[in-house]
């Protein structure tokens, strides 16, 4: 054995290269796979960095102890780097025109029956892969992903740190928030009785920064919301890009996000990007033409309004909601023609299963028209339909008639799935939009009583000139998302900085000057010291990471994330804790009944 050699290793598992050929060197690793061709047992030894192939004769001492090895245990090799004779040499690894004759081995950490294959992609059920989530984290795809969303984060601030931005850290026990989604409440022990609560994001805190004098911040944000899980959205926590800046129009943060998120996807992705600035559509345009306010551009589907042609027609569905108020918009789908009434009958029912009564559909094939409903339908109505949407020979359109936010609703659902049935969604690309111009307010039917729309703190874009002279409807904030492929990677605003506006605005939604003091008097205190104008934005880190790995799922690019229902299978929370904790805490746990009655069962039983 070479002397002052090191503890483990000497090499990780892909350095060693063909100019290695007669070194005595030692590596560590977990054994990848076992390979037994006559006696001589080739092993691949697997590290963070890579693999490389260990060979152990029969003549070796250690060589019996193989029969007790598992796959994953954790072994210790010395040896001489041999090259591979030409015909195994193995184009797929770095490492693979050479091997190392081992001489030496050290268990380091012995292998229990694994739960699931880690070598091999197999399918294996969620909740198992959750369990043992530091087994699949040794998963080479799993396990690149987490390397990708380290480097995407270094990289966001290398980025962040060139143009101007200082990171700095915000409270993560803070105060409860009246708006947005639950909070995750924390108890304190020396007030009983009182709560702090998890930042669902430091939006106050980094509006305070600027009113501080700071000038342009960030941070990646660990933000906590107790929400239920969906595919792009991970229950619990989850990370975002926070970003302020003081000064600042929407166009300044436009242009900070594109040319970060330009650099970035460029940086980690080989698939193409429209050049900024991106596209930005306002956000009735955007539920008008797409049915949602997230539309994925890489889908050329549209609605189209063609309430006109169904305007007193004799179908009579149609026509009496037209009567009604009501509107029928159209989806122009290129090229399906020639599809079995299978594809439309499937469609049809899709729109039933998310909310429509019905939905009809016209076909324009070698000059004819071909559907149920257009006997039903004038020939200056079809010739209507066809010219508002550009109909070209094989190509057929689908009908939607209902209130109109309830068609939009409908086609939100079935632009993109008419999208992916047709094939019209490339994979290759990341088309980025601005959803722009957000309605500040909006009339809730079931209160009876005009609300804010989204973000309540967004300043409006005529000030408080047109909150005293619009219809409250007719107001547009300073409001906007960032978009690609279908997925929201933030929303953001220009902030409403004056008081004399922020109670106006809270006036209108029926909130008077004392509930504006009382919830969010840190914030309204400091604007009333000298605020500067000043806006920002805060793109999820996982969902970004996501999209760059072309993940379809959140918890895919998060190292431990929780399951649907916002458990750690891996560490068992959340837990019950002990009597003693809630005594500090001054708390006393009272399940629902139907807990109560589950839990005196199993005590019975």
């Amino acid at each position: 054995m070479v002397k002052n050699m090191h503890r483990y290793r000497t090499h990780n598992c892909a350095q060693l290269r063909k100019e290695d050929v007669g070194s005595t060197v030692k590596i560590s690793g977990w054994i990848h796979s076992v390979r037994d061709h006559g006696g001589v047992i080739f092993i691949d030894l697997r590290d963070h960095f890579g693999i490389t192939q260990v060979v152990i004769d029969p003549q070796q001492d250690f060589y019996q102890e193989l029969e007790r090895w598992r796959v994953e245990t954790v072994a210790c090799f010395t040896g001489e780097v041999v090259a591979r004779i030409e015909e195994t040499v193995n184009n797929r690894l770095a490492t693979g025109e050479i091997e190392v004759a081992a001489t030496e081995m050290e268990i380091l950490g012995e292998a229990n029956v694994l739960p699931f294959q880690v070598a091999k992609e197999e399918q294996t059920p969620e909740h198992m892969r959750l369990k043992y989530r530091f087994l699949d984290l040794r998963r080479e795809r799993l396990h690149n992903n987490i390397l990708l969303r380290s480097q995407v984060i270094a990289e966001i601030r290398a980025k962040m740190t060139n143009m101007g931005f200082q990171e700095f850290q915000t409270p993560i026990l803070a105060a409860s928030s009246p708006e947005g989604a639950r909070d995750y409440l924390v108890p304190s022990r020396l007030h009983p009785g009182k709560f702090y609560a998890l930042p669902q994001a430091p939006q106050q805190f980094k509006q305070l920064l600027m009113v501080a004098g700071f000038d342009r911040y960030f941070q990646i944000a660990p933000c906590f919301r107790d929400e239920d899980a969906r595919a792009d959205r991970s229950p619990g926590e989850f990370y975002q890009l926070d970003v302020e800046m003081s000064f600042a129009t929407q166009d300044d943060v436009f242009a900070s996000m594109e040319d970060l998120l330009t650099h970035v996807v460029k940086k980690f992705s080989d698939k193409k990007m429209d050049e900024a600035p991106f596209v930005r559509i306002p956000y009735r345009e955007a539920m008008f033409k797409y049915g949602s306010d997230k539309p994925d551009l890489r889908n050329p589907l549209q609605m189209i309004d063609v309430t006109a042609a169904f305007d007193g027609s004799d179908f009579k569905a149609f026509a009496g909601v037209v009567k009604k108020g009501g509107v029928v918009r159209a989806i122009k789908v290129p090229n399906v023609a020639d599809r079995p009434r299978k594809f439309y009958d499937d469609m049809i029912k899709f729109a039933q299963e998310n909310g429509a009564k019905g939905m009809a559909y016209i076909i324009w094939k070698d000059g004819e028209v071909k559907s149920p409903i257009a006997k039903f339908m004038s020939d200056d109505a079809l010739a209507l339909c066809k010219k508002t949407g550009n109909v070209e020979d094989g190509d057929a359109m689908f009908f939607l008639a209902d209130k109109e936010k309830t068609v939009m609703n409908i086609g939100g659902h079935v632009i993109p799935e008419l999208g992916k049935r047709c094939d019209l969604i490339s994979n290759d690309e990341f088309k980025f939009c601005w959803i722009v111009d957000f309605p500040m307010f909006e009339f809730d039917e079931e209160a009876g009583k005009v609300e804010f729309s989204h973000n309540p703190f967004s300043m409006p874009q005529g000030g408080m000139d047109d909150l005293i002279n619009k219809d409250p409807l007719d107001i547009l904030a300073w409001q906007y998302d960032i978009v690609c492929n279908g997925i929201e990677l933030s929303s953001g605003a220009i902030r409403n900085h004056r008081p004399e506006i922020m109670y106006k605005a809270f006036e209108i939604a029926g909130y008077d000057a004392s509930v504006v003091d009382d919830k969010f008097g840190g914030m309204i205190n400091a604007f009333k010291h000298g605020a500067p104008p000043h806006g920002g934005i805060a793109p999820g880190v996982d969902r970004l990471v996501m999209l760059i790995a072309d993940e379809p799922n959140i918890r895919e690019v998060i190292a431990f994330p929780f399951n649907q229902q916002a458990q750690d299978l891996m560490m068992n929370a959340p837990s019950e804790v002990g009597l003693k904790q809630l005594e500090e805490l001054h708390i006393e746990v009272v399940l629902p009944p139907e807990e109560e009655d589950e839990d005196s069962e199993e005590q019975n039983a």
